[in-house]
């Protein structure tokens, strides 16, 4: 039975993360970087990042800056932060308010300045099927988790970030995190990549991901715990985040996740929230409470 349950969640998943729509006749795409809704008081700048793997030539990223970035020489730590299935890098400011979240944290003094990087992780065959960040259903997004995009994140995107911004080049000062199958990466790319990232955020860690059978799916997503005791005995995380909705779908897993560091004596913090694996109350809140945390924790 445990074997089948991600295959029959994956075909009910109906939340904001994914409702499920195989062969949808609607054409959705990532669609612009700034809300109607409301005007950032950071900077928002859009990069063409070039890919070194198979798959469409060049994706968008979208960063947002201080306000002040360009008349100051400061450099600033980096948040990483990652979709779900049928997101892509304007997720976080369709539905998450990110820029709303972090123009009152930072005015307020209750979290530390900082640049965040919202990528487009999902796997595209090439230009044609990538067309601007193409909307992937729940269903083809789970079964694409194969590692390929994950192989090339520090070249591709880590990479082309400290070399176009005024970044701060170290673990302690890079963060990632995401929701649901973002959540999932964040989790892997800590393990694998300890040494560079500091803080660690899943929120709703969608770990049943299935994803195709390749060399690059095992090499990245395998030995979990072997990868988290390296990870918190040679590079401990200044700050890991787990977090749940109460009637969330993986808070099961994200439970059990909790359970084993906290067996192991891994230092994190472990929240439930009230609502389930959604946006409002779930993930936009998530993410301001992590915002809150990292880079003071050291």
């Amino acid at each position: 039975m445990r074997k089948i349950l991600p295959l029959i969640l994956c075909v009910i998943l109906s939340s904001s993360c994914g409702v499920l729509r195989i062969k949808s006749s609607e054409r959705y795409v990532s669609g612009p970087a700034i809300r109607d809704d409301y005007k950032p008081q950071g900077i928002v700048e859009e990069i063409v990042q070039p890919c070194s793997i198979p798959g469409p030539t060049e994706r968008r990223i979208i960063a947002y800056l201080p306000a002040d970035y360009y008349q100051s020489s400061e450099r600033y730590p980096v948040l990483y932060l990652l979709h779900g299935a049928r997101g892509y890098e304007t997720s976080w400011i369709r539905y998450g308010e990110v820029y709303h979240t972090a123009d009152s944290l930072w005015a307020e003094g209750k979290a530390v300045p900082c640049i965040i990087i919202m990528p487009n992780v999902n796997q595209y065959k090439d230009d044609e099927d990538y067309d601007g960040g193409r909307f992937k259903d729940a269903f083809e997004s789970i079964l694409e988790v194969d590692g390929l995009v994950e192989s090339a994140f520090m070249h591709d995107v880590v990479g082309l970030v400290d070399s176009l911004y005024r970044t701060k080049r170290d673990g302690a000062n890079r963060a990632i995190a995401g929701l649901s199958i973002g959540a999932y990466q964040s989790i892997y790319f800590g393990a694998n990549y300890p040494e560079s990232f500091g803080y660690i955020g899943a929120m709703s860690p969608y770990m049943w991901s299935l994803g195709h059978p390749s060399v690059t799916r095992w090499k990245f997503y395998s030995r979990l715990h072997k990868k988290m005791k390296r990870q918190f005995e040679e590079y401990p995380p200044k700050g890991y985040y787990l977090y749940a909705g109460t009637w969330d779908m993986m808070r099961p897993p994200t439970n059990h996740l909790h359970m084993y560091m906290a067996e192991k004596g891994y230092p994190h913090t472990y929240m439930l929230y009230p609502e389930s694996h959604d946006w409002p109350q779930g993930w936009t809140q998530e993410l301001k409470e992590m915002m809150q945390r990292i880079f003071k924790e050291q």
